[in-house]
């Protein structure tokens, strides 16, 4: 398992940008595939946006055409670039790495958007 350490998120106006980082532990960052999700609270944690081991990126709608997730696997680190934000992207980010059965989640980070 892999431990996960998030930041770069902060307050930022609608239509800003913000870029969050997650930076990895452990020698086989590269073979687990990487998420980003987000909650409110009072609501259920939702997939903001994923990159497989291999690259391969999947989006939600709301945020289809705004964010881009990448990786690093140099750096053992997975970036989510946000683009004009809206205040419904207002929540806490949190870093996912899956492999096999294992999954390891970071402490989150707060992203607030101003109306």
């Amino acid at each position: 398992q892999v431990q996960l350490v998030e930041s770069g998120g902060g307050l930022v106006p609608a239509g800003g940008s913000l870029t969050l980082s997650c930076a990895a532990s452990g020698s086989t960052f590269s073979l687990n595939n990487m998420g980003w999700y987000r909650q409110v609270p009072g609501l259920q944690r939702e997939l903001v946006a994923a990159i497989s081991s291999g690259g391969t990126t999947n989006y939600a709608d709301s945020v289809k055409g705004r964010f881009t997730i990448s990786r690093d696997n140099a750096k053992n680190t997975v970036f989510l670039q946000m683009n004009s934000l809206k205040p419904e992207d207002t929540a806490v980010y949190y870093c996912n790495a899956r492999r096999s059965v294992f999954s390891s989640w970071g402490q989150g980070t707060q992203v607030t958007v101003s109306s």
